[in-house]
């Protein structure tokens, strides 16, 4: 007998459209169906109504560095999955714990709660977010564009065991993602080997020219990170990164849309130009993240936060303090409809990753990772793999 259950009377967000009313039937954590106001859904039970909420794919957070107090690099097990709780209460139901520069020793530590939250959740899917594998920024990265990474711990490429020393997670179907500068010493002779063991690679944290960029594309990258941010901005007489990233259609980009990070002018002029197929939202959130204004140690540092903006003691901006629920509200109030949104912040992030098959958008046969927003825009329901991870909803 199939686990099902039936979400009534909401709206829902689809890859074109948004339709309503509708419900969603949901079978053994998967999408069985959605039907529209023409047709009748079968019985089935239980029943959610959600009285007109809007149901989105649930949100996909490429980079994250921590949030609720917890900072990926100094987390155990047991942080990371509080971690993931709150990141359920915000509309997310997978992610990749995002790692930056530091000591093997540090790496080993940080990538060991990580397995410990992978093997946790492999039987348990009512623990939050699911912990997709490991985003790496850095440590092959550029001196000069570190913004709050610390260069102590940056590396160059010389030869293969400068990768075998980094932790991997040894699952299968594990994502390792490196955000690296192809201009660093090595840097494309790197992305080949990236590319040879299946890592995911996006440009980033670079002062790279137009034609490194060129090679690093046919080496294997394809992805940008936080585009604009940390990277050589746009000369009309040395395009660099930002000027490659935005001709190149081939490319795909992830934003910071916080309004700090980039004015909200300079997001509606990149949707623009790359359109919402080829932009992901990232949160790059820290372990400040839900906790306020104030002074926080993070990174063997003090970061402090005040009004929604963070800097460190060299007064560059350390991360954010958003969500991807706050990420997506700033899209629709700049004009990207529902399903531009959806795109964004899970399509495609998914297709980034190769999961696109099996999550980011609301389709027959994919897992059932699924967020009801109320009409403030506020998380009422979280599903994920067809079981509640946190609800809310109105009486």
């Amino acid at each position: 007998m199939r686990d099902a259950v039936l979400l009534r009377n909401a709206r829902i967000v689809l890859t074109e459209s948004t339709t309503e009313p509708a419900s969603l039937l949901i079978e053994d954590g998967r999408v069985a169906r959605v039907f529209d106001s023409s047709e009748t859904a079968p019985p089935s039970s239980p029943v959610i109504d959600l009285n007109g909420l809007t149901l989105f794919p649930g949100f996909i957070d490429i980079h994250i560095h921590g949030a609720a107090g917890v900072d990926t690099m100094q987390a155990s097990t047991d942080d990371l999955l509080k971690l993931a709780s709150f990141l359920s209460r915000n509309g997310v139901t997978a992610w990749l714990p995002t790692l930056v520069p530091d000591t093997t020793a540090g790496y080993q530590q940080a990538v060991h709660a990580i397995d410990g939250v992978r093997r946790r959740q492999s039987v348990d899917q009512e623990v939050g977010a699911r912990a997709l594998g490991v985003h790496y920024e850095g440590p092959f990265v550029n001196n000069e564009q570190c913004g709050a990474l610390h260069r102590e711990y940056f590396r160059t490429f010389k030869q293969i065991s400068d990768v075998d020393s980094l932790p991997t997670l040894p699952h299968a179907e594990v994502i390792h993602l490196m955000t690296l500068a192809p201009e660093i010493d090595g840097g494309i002779a790197l992305i080949n080997e990236l590319d040879k063991r299946e890592w995911i690679v996006s440009i980033g944290h670079t002062r790279a020219t137009v034609d490194i960029l060129d090679q690093a594309f046919e080496a294997g990258a394809r992805h940008m990170t936080h585009f604009m941010n940390a990277m050589t901005p746009l000369h009309h007489r040395a395009p660099g990164p930002v000027g490659w990233g935005l001709m190149n259609d081939q490319v795909t980009c992830d934003l910071i849309a916080d309004g700090v990070h980039l004015d909200p002018s300079i997001l509606k002029l990149i949707l623009r130009n790359k359109t919402s197929k080829r932009v992901s939202l990232i949160s790059d959130a820290i372990a400040a993240t839900g906790l306020g204004d104030g002074e926080y140690q993070i990174w063997g540092e003090t970061i402090v936060v005040e009004n929604g903006r963070t800097r460190n003691s060299h007064g560059s901006i350390a991360g954010s303090v958003i969500t991807m629920l706050d990420a997506a509200r700033m899209m629709l109030s700049l004009g990207s409809s529902e399903s531009e949104v959806a795109q964004m912040a899970a399509l495609n992030p998914a297709r980034l990753l190769k999961l696109d098959h099996e999550c980011g958008s609301i389709e027959a046969g994919k897992r059932a990772d699924l967020v009801a927003l109320d009409d403030k825009r506020q998380v009422r329901l979280t599903i994920i793999g067809g079981q509640i991870a946190f609800q809310d909803l109105p009486s």
